[in-house]
């Protein structure tokens, strides 16, 4: 396993030690840094969003400083070393390949075989005087305490699930209140995770919207351009309608929407959604063309909601990975029947006259 390298734009210098030069970081982020969560959270860069993997060196510490572990995902590194101003502390970063804390305890790559094989890599023993390693509380699923002290030697030590609680938690000896280790899913953290989603979601939207566009030309009454006017805007608008319902209202309202599943939340705002968007269509429901354009937005919007609506059950409390197999099951296929239908039904609407 190969060093971090020492020209990554957030290393600001190298500390000298007994197995050679370790990579200088600051609990200081940069406008760099500021910018690239930006990006990240925008789903801009995500996938490649990553340090190297590696032994740092927070400020300027010693054989006594404690060493913290976390995922090479840039996110999870920047969130680690800023909830430590003017600290000193080692900073063992593992390859998860560019996944968070949590994601890669449950994907297995924030791992005890990664663990052990980065502390035996890095040669951390040499440079400490102890042997204890604070890891995230959310590793804790990929991680088996005992065997990473049978095989490394290291006492494996749990922090607080908030980074902003580090310091606390540091201070009172690594003793961690009960708050510290609740996991909260507050309304702040469901709204940071919608840049990414909605993002995702308009990219494909709205490719789908401009070929609907087109094809809203053809059929019915109409000169051509009355017919993308009449048809080809609305559809965009129903299909933004059911990302807006499934990748914002959701999330923000996960609460005090009914059920538990995820793609259940999704369809009732979908339904929604769909309801007010045939009131203000308004159609004359006595043409067999007007019937089957509402059915198709009453199957369509909902799809698209309850499908995006489960994207966050992965970021969620309220679900376990069993769980979201089992709605996976039967939510998949319902979603995309209805949406297919839903688009077959468009498309007939606009060759009956």
């Amino acid at each position: 396993m190969n060093p971090p390298r020492m020209d990554q734009p957030f290393v600001i210098g190298a500390i000298e030690t007994d197995i050679g030069r370790v990579p200088q970081v600051s609990s200081s982020l940069g406008w760099a840094d500021h910018w690239g969560t930006i990006k990240a959270r925008s789903g801009l860069n995500r996938m490649h969003y990553a340090v190297d993997p590696g032994l740092y060196a927070l400020g300027n510490p010693d054989a006594g400083s404690l060493a913290l572990v976390t995922a090479n995902y840039k996110l999870s590194f920047d969130s680690l070393r800023s909830a430590l101003p003017g600290r000193d502390a080692w900073i063992l970063v593992l390859d998860t390949e560019g996944i968070n804390v949590w994601c890669a305890a449950g994907k297995g790559t924030f791992s005890t075989a990664e663990l052990v094989a980065r502390i035996k890599s890095s040669k951390i023993n040499q440079i400490v005087s102890h042997r204890k390693i604070i890891l995230p509380q959310l590793g804790a699923p990929g991680i088996a305490a005992h065997i990473v002290k049978k095989l490394a030697g290291f006492t494996v030590h749990y922090g607080p699930i908030r980074t902003k609680d580090l310091a606390e938690y540091l201070d009172r000896g690594m003793a961690a209140t009960p708050v510290m280790r609740l996991k909260t899913f507050t309304l702040s953290e469901r709204a940071v995770l919608i840049p990414i989603e909605l993002v995702q979601a308009l990219k494909a939207a709205l490719v789908v919207a401009l070929v609907a566009l087109v094809i809203s030309g053809f059929g019915g009454q109409g000169t051509y351009v009355d017919n993308v006017v009449t048809y080809g805007i609305f559809f965009t608008i129903a299909l933004l309608g059911g990302v807006f319902a499934g990748a914002v209202l959701t999330p923000l309202l996960l609460p005090y929407i009914p059920g538990r599943a995820f793609a259940l939340k999704g369809l009732v705002l979908g339904l929604i959604t769909a309801v007010v968007l045939v009131f203000f269509r308004n159609p004359d429901m006595t043409q067999w063309a007007n019937r089957l354009e509402i059915l198709a937005w009453l199957l369509l919007v909902p799809a698209v909601a309850a499908y995006l609506a489960m994207n966050f059950t992965g970021a969620s409390t309220y679900t376990s990975l069993s769980g979201v197999k089992k709605e996976m099951q039967w939510a998949l296929p319902l979603e995309i029947t209805a949406g297919t239908a839903g688009c077959l039904l468009w498309l007939g609407s606009r060759f009956i006259i």
